[in-house]
Formats: structure tokens, C-alpha cells, sequence
């Protein structure tokens, strides 16, 4: 069926991009391409797919063209809490869109959207970047604000969170006499939009939820939580099928994996982690050079494509961390439990072995589905202790010689070109009533730096092997900046009085990071940077990733809690998947392009909101 549909598509985007064309409606475009009634609905589907996806454009009377013919871009648009945005192109590439404000009509932060290009850009303070307007909302990236009651001398409103939204909301403050709609002025509430057809006039809404007084303890986390539409619960049905997955693994789900259980492996992570789904070992080679041993959650032995489970972690993308909780994307039983590697017991992984030679090169990559028993459950703490000491035991010894080989990684993936934007992490820690007590800053050390450089050579090695082997998948890209944006922030940094080159040049980038590091203006300086990227997302193909300077890049190892790493499992094991637990065998598992795409752009949707 998604073939066929793909064969109408093209025909369509050919029709419509040949010479002759002149713009058709729907039942003109049917007579067009021969289509009898009785595939009519396919059409329907088809136009719909294409529109959605920005390959084709509706313009008036219903007719529908290609995009550059209309002048029309489709984006997902970033209000300016200054009321302007810009609209961020589908198209791999494609500039931004300045939208000044008045031509931003009803259209909110996060909507898809059409936008036509003004053929005279206005005198603004674009400097030579593309303008429009927006002409279509495609879709609503919510119909709910949360907000704050208040109350004027003739009606009542809600002035919203977040500050991209420039209108505030017309409520009636009791709507159906239920305590849950009943909101008092200075009360967090949930508004449903209803309508809104004029920029020039506020919109109206309904209260469906009262969260509580704004500063009572937790409602700022549950406004959190309403703002995204975080889901706190899970479906009977998921749970029903998480709940008849052993809680043991047994000889039959070994079967066809590779027995690593053995071997010296270790999990790092967090003090309050829960949910580990990566270990590691390295093993020096005699002849020179390290083995590495990435070993990865089997998620996909017990998530099955299109079972409760698997719409419900598509659904949510990812996990979210929050302060005070998590909201994970598989249940506990999951995510906590089975899927966990937890030390001392049996776990089904997907490993990825890499041969390194001595000056950090990899010869050599092979993957294999495998069972584990972690030997070491160790905090980045507790690993810390350990690199920063004499080796005692073989424990010492193993960690030493790790970070032998990941230290020389890291010093070569800079040399190629990476860029150091990480930021300080900061945790919050909170008392019982959900207030702040304490902030605790996260040092990225030997022991954060050693899992980061093991995890990024395991994520291309999958990337470049899923693309020789041309199986459909999901990678993560980062797209060249946008020279006129690097340009604006050159600026920015020479108000420092820092002497800085052409940043186009990408060492021109990597020196003004060395310049500022450590610097009291190191932390703007690198939001402001970070700004004038675009931001890294994921897409059915490898078009390279500018920060990580890697040409073949996505993510593979953190399954429990990112939906794209799932389906590269899946992509990975399509071809030499072991039996499943309980003994059935797997079905092969593909996708074509579009439904790639398609999942791709939700996952980048659901992992901003995180």
C-alpha cells in the first residue's frame, strides 16, 4: 500500500512539474492522471501526504502547484518574544524566512505554516534575508495555553506562560459549575482555544483545567507538564503488554546472540539513574591499538513494531526529565526493569565492536545482537574517584586503560573540526513540598568525556554501516549555518573586542571557543553562537552533522528513553535478528522513505519539547 501511494505521488509531482502545466484542482488533476473513482481515495491521500510534506502547494480556488511556482515555503515557525519569527524551512538547507509580526496573522509559536515570499523584501533590518508572510496555518502546534486568571473591570483573562504568545486569552472564569473548571483569579488554568480569526482581536478560549493558585508547591511542574501535553499516564493496554514480558531473561531468548556475559563490563552513569541502557569494554590489543565494546539495550527485542508499546514510545518520542520526576517513554517495567542493564543479571544488548589502532583510528567495526551480565554498576562519580587515582584492581586497570583510548578520541575529533558547545549542566535538587533547596553543578570530566567519546564512535560506526548496507533509517543531522546569521553574531563577539576571522571558516569557530573558554563572557558568547546555528535534528538522510564534523552520524544508543535509537536497532537488525523472547522468530523490519520522514520530523517535534 505505501508503495502505491509513493507511485501516486510521483505522478503527481511529475504532472505538476512539467512544462505545460497550467494549476489544476483536485477532480481536474484526477481526469489528468486517468484516475477512475474507484481510486479516487488514493489521490485524496496522495495530495494530502504531499501538501503536509511541503512537496506541493494549494493555492487559490483550491489549485494546487509546486512550491517555488507559488513562491510558497512550508515551516514550522519560532516567534521572537518581540512578536517577530522566523519560519525554520522543511527543506534541508533552505534559509530562514524572516515574518515580521504584522504578517504573522493568527499563527502561533511551533505551527506549520505556509509562508509566500515578498518578491521586494520592505527596507527592515533583514539585511538581505528572505522575507514573507504567513498565508495558511497547516497545523496547530497547540490548542491549549497554560496561563495565569486575571480579571479587568469587564471580563476576564489568561495571560499565558510562555511569552512567545503576545494575545492574551477572553475566559469566562466558571464554565460549567465543576470545581476542576472553576478557577480564581491568580490561579494557573488550561485554555482551549475556540476561536481566534484576527490577529487585531484577542483570542477566546474555555478553562478545562485549574492547576492552582500560581505559587502553590508543585503547579509550576504540572504547568510544565499541561504547557507540552506531557503524558503522566499510560495506557491500560501498554501496560497490560509490558506486564506479560518475563522479568528474567531465559535460555531461549539467547539463543543466536553472541554470549558476552563473561566479559569485564560496566555500566557509568548518574547517581540517580535508573534506567541504564549502555555499557562498555576495552581490551588493549597486543599488536597496538584498543577493542571497544558498546553494548545497547536490546529495546527492540521486546518493543514489536506497531504493538501498544511501540505507538505509545512513538508517540512520546522520549523520555523528559523534569526536576522532580521523569516521564519516561516506556513503562517502568521496561524502562527500569528488563530493558535496564543492571549489574549482575542477564540482558539482551546490541553490541557494536570497534578495532582501534594505536593512533585512535578505527580499522574495523562489526555488530551483533548479544546478551551481557554487567559486572559494575559505577556512578560518574565513583568513575571519576577511580581515573584520578592508581589502578588497584582490574577495575582500575579497565577504566585507565578506557580512557586511554577515549582521551585520544576526544583529542582527534577536535582536531577534525568538532566544536566544543557544551554547557555546565546544573541539577536541581528539591525538598518533599517540590521547592529548590540546593543547585549542584555537573562537572563534565574524564568520566562524562569517556561514555561521550565511546557512544559518539558507536553512533557512526552504525551510521556509516546502515548506509553502506543503503537500509532506510533515521540519522541526525546538523546543517551548515546560515553565513548571513554567522555574520550578524561576528559582529556580536567583536563587541568583546575579540579579534575573529570569516566564521564560515570552521576553524575561524573552533579558535574564538578556545579564546573564550574560562572567560566571565564565555557563557553568552556561546548562547549567542548556539543562536546563530540551526538546530541538529533528525532525517532520513545522512546529510552530515556541522558540530560533531561528521559526515555519517546518528543515534544508537540510548533506546530506553529516544524513539529514533529504537528504530536504528530495528534498521541494524533487519537483516540478523535473533528469535524474539518466548522463541518467535522476528519479522523483518523496513520502512520505506516517507514513513522515515515522517517519523523523523515527530521525533525532532517531541525531543524540542524536551
Amino acid at each position: 500500500m505505501a508503495s502505491n501511494g509513493r507511485k501516486i505521488q510521483e505522478q503527481i509531482l511529475a504532472l505538476l512539474g512539467s512544462a505545460d502545466y497550467r494549476p489544476l484542482d483536485k477532480s481536474e488533476l484526477a481526469k489528468a492522471l486517468g484516475r477512475k473513482s474507484g481510486v479516487r481515495m488514493g489521490l485524496n491521500q496522495a495530495l494530502r501526504d504531499l501538501e503536509r510534506a511541503g512537496e506541493i502547494a494549494r493555492i487559490r480556488k483550491n489549485r494546487y502547484v509546486l512550491p517555488p511556482v507559488a513562491d510558497l515555503v512550508t515551516g514550522t515557525l519560532h516567534i521572537h518574544q518581540a512578536g517577530y519569527g522566523f519560519l525554520i524551512s522543511e527543506k534541508p538547507g533552505e534559509p530562514d524566512i524572516f515574518i515580521a509580526a504584522e504578517n504573522t496573522g493568527t499563527a502561533m509559536h511551533g505551527d506549520r505554516v505556509d509562508a509566500r515570499i515578498s518578491r521586494e523584501a520592505p527596507y527592515r533590518r533583514t539585511k538581505g534575508r528572505r522575507e514573507g508572510r504567513v498565508i495558511r496555518i497547516l497545523k496547530r502546534a497547540n490548542d491549549t495555553i497554560v496561563g495565569t486568571l486575571q480579571h479587568s473591570r469587564n471580563f476576564y483573562y489568561v495571560v499565558p506562560d510562555d511569552p512567545r504568545l503576545a494575545h492574551d486569552v477572553y475566559v469566562r472564569p466558571e464554565q460549567d459549575g465543576r470545581a476542576e473548571t472553576t478557577a480564581k483569579v491568580g490561579d494557573k488554568v488550561v485554555v482551549r482555544l475556540e476561536t481566534w480569526e484576527s490577529r487585531h482581536v484577542n483570542p477566546e478560549g474555555e478553562i478545562i483545567e485549574v492547576l492552582g493558585p500560581a505559587s502553590a508547591p508543585g503547579v509550576d511542574m504540572l504547568s510544565i507538564i499541561r504547557k507540552y501535553h506531557l503524558p503522566t499516564e499510560f495506557p491500560r493496554d501498554v501496560l497490560e503488554q509490558a506486564d506479560r514480558i518475563p522479568e528474567k531473561v531465559d535460555a531461549r531468548q539467547i539463543d543466536g546472540r553472541e554470549d558476552l556475559r563473561n566479559e569485564f563490563i560496566v555500566t557509568i552513569d548518574p547517581d540517580d539513574a535508573r534506567d541504564f541502557d549502555d555499557a562498555i569494554h576495552v581490551e588493549r590489543i597486543d599488536t597496538g591499538g584498543w577493542y571497544l565494546g558498546v553494548h545497547i539495550a536490546d529495546v527492540a527485542a521486546y518493543v514489536t513494531p506497531e504493538s501498544a508499546l511501540d505507538r505509545e514510545a512513538r508517540g512520546r518520542g522520549n523520555s523528559v526529565y523534569l526536576p522532580d520526576r521523569v516521564i519516561p517513554m516506556l513503562p517502568e517495567r521496561l524502562s527500569n526493569g528488563v530493558c535496564s542493564l543492571n549489574p549482575g543479571v542477564d540482558r539482551l544488548t546490541h553490541s557494536v565492536f570497534i578495532h582501534f589502532d594505536k593512533n585512535g583510528v578505527a580499522k574495523s567495526a562489526r555488530f551483533a545482537p548479544s546478551v551481557i551480565r554487567s559486572a559494575h554498576r559505577l556512578t560518574y562519580k565513583q568513575a571519576y574517584a577511580i581515573l584520578k587515582s592508581a589502578p588497584q584492581d582490574q577495575l582500575g586497570e579497565r577504566l585507565h586503560t578506557a580512557w586511554e583510548l577515549a582521551s585520544l578520541l576526544r583529542r582527534k575529533r577536535f582536531e577534525h573540526g568538532s566544536l566544543d558547545l557544551d554547557f555546565p549542566e546544573v541539577k536541581v535538587w528539591l525538598d518533599r513540598n517540590g521547592n529548590p533547596v540546593k543547585l549542584e553543578r555537573v562537572e563534565n570530566d574524564e568520566s562524562h568525556q569517556l561514555i561521550e567519546e565511546f557512544m559518539l564512535a558507536a553512533n557512526e560506526a552504525v551510521a556509516r554501516e546502515l548506509k553502506k548496507r543503503a537500509i532506510a533509517t533515521i540519522y541526525r543531522i546538523h546543517e551548515n549555518p546560515d553565513p548571513d546569521k554567522l555574520a550578524e553574531y561576528r559582529e556580536f563577539v567583536l563587541s568583546f573586542n575579540y579579534k575573529v576571522g570569516d566564521l564560515t571558516h570552521r576553524t575561524e569557530v573552533q579558535r574564538l571557543l578556545a579564546a573564550i573558554r574560562g572567560k566571565p563572557e564565555e557563557q553568552a558568547l556561546k548562547i549567542g553562537l548556539l543562536k546563530s546555528l540551526k538546530r541538529a535534528r533528525y532525517f532520513p538522510q545522512p546529510l552530515g552533522h556541522y558540530g560533531l564534523a561528521k559526515p555519517n552520524y546518528l543515534h544508537f544508543t540510548s533506546p530506553i528513553r529516544r524513539y529514533a535509537d529504537l528504530v536504528t536497532h530495528r534498521a541494524l537488525g533487519r537483516d540478523a535478528a535473533p528469535r524474539r523472547p518466548g522463541g518467535a522468530a522476528r519479522r523483518p523490519y523496513q520502512l520505506d522513505m516517507s514513513q522515515m520522514a515522517s517519523i523523523a520530523e515527530h521525533v525532532s517535534t517531541t525531543e524540542r519539547v524536551a
